[in-house]
């Protein structure tokens, strides 16, 4: 049982802590934040101790590990005065807002043994693994194209002065809280991206970065991607992998978070679509619990080093590519 500390307590470390409730791998024994009073009652409820700081956290012998869901700017610092301490780690998305910070990050890690830990939970949910498998297994054929929206209204019920939508924490509309899962799956399928073209706009919101972002891909193997995000509009979600051989389709009912059903459509050369629904699964948990494994020797974590660089360096070039207008390499 890893004994972890929970750092930031907005919507979605408040999330966290609840998804890991009765979990056999990590064990939340602390929570704190950049205003810990302001969470006594959460802290409460859940019956865990509140710590006056981060700082206090990392100073405790007894915590083996923290989990960081704090604004993106932060992630440096707090990572590497986290790995200096001796903890594991496991950031919250996007890791970092430079391919510079990042590789840092995993340089330190590496060098200290730890596995660091990234909140892409997407790989974990059963559509995208089955779509992952026939990536990988051959079955697509050369791979083509991929293209995906994920689009929610979550941010319309945030505070205007939110951290997450800031300029400097959100430079390319919902790219931080909504593309980056989905450049990680390209990564991760499709392999590394070598250029992208991409552009905001501004419809309802009044965010520094817009509302809505388009994003073009060229990935090194030659096949093409595009991913478009909005942040506000009801929940949507598609994702659509193209082989020469096949085409594969994930489509959710609901937000991840919210453990809805999702929907997988597969067809071959034959012209036949193929149906499949997966049942809820909880994948935080999952991802968490998968990165808890690999610290405990126990298993391999499946996001490799390169990876969650080359995701940062995207998102990094997608930044300037709105404010260029053009392509731009990654």
């Amino acid at each position: 049982m890893l004994k972890t500390v929970m750092v930031g307590l907005g919507w979605w470390g408040r999330h966290i802590v609840g998804a890991l409730e009765g979990s056999k791998r990590i064990s939340i024994v602390g929570v704190t934040s950049h205003s810990p009073e302001k969470h006594r009652d959460f802290a409460d409820e859940k019956g865990i101790a509140l710590l006056p700081s981060y700082r206090v956290a990392l100073e405790d012998a007894a915590v083996e590990a923290v989990i960081l869901c704090t604004p993106h700017s932060q992630h440096e610092d707090q990572v590497l005065l986290a790995l200096a301490a001796g903890k594991q780690v496991f950031c919250e998305k996007p890791l970092a807002l430079s391919k510079a910070s990042a590789e840092k990050m995993i340089a330190a890690a590496a060098s200290a043994g730890v596995i660091l830990g990234i909140g892409h939970e997407r790989r974990f949910e059963p559509t995208m693994e089955e779509i992952a498998r026939l990536a990988a297994s051959g079955e697509m054929g050369t791979h083509m194209h991929v293209e995906a929206n994920f689009s929610h209204d979550i941010l319309t019920k945030l505070a205007t002065d939110s951290w997450r939508t800031a300029a400097e924490e959100a430079p390319a509309a919902g790219m931080t809280g909504m593309g980056v899962h989905l450049t990680d799956l390209f990564i991760a399928m499709f392999g590394p991206i070598e250029a992208v073209c991409a552009s905001t706009a501004a419809r309802v919101l009044d965010l520094p970065s817009g509302d809505l972002v388009t994003v073009q891909f060229r990935f090194v193997s030659g096949a093409t991607g595009f991913l478009s995000a909005i942040s506000a509009t009801p929940y949507y979600g598609r994702f659509t992998l193209f082989g020469d051989q096949m085409w594969a389709e994930a489509r959710d009912e609901g937000h991840p978070q919210q453990g809805g059903k999702t929907n997988l459509i597969t067809c071959g050369k034959d012209g036949v679509q193929h149906n499949h629904t997966f049942a809820a699964k909880d994948p935080v948990r999952a991802n968490l619990e998968e990165w808890a494994a690999a610290v405990a020797g126990e298993g391999d974590y499946r996001f490799t080093d390169d990876q969650k660089i080359g995701n940062v360096a995207v998102l990094e070039a997608i930044a300037r590519s709105v404010e260029s207008g053009g392509w731009e390499d990654v």
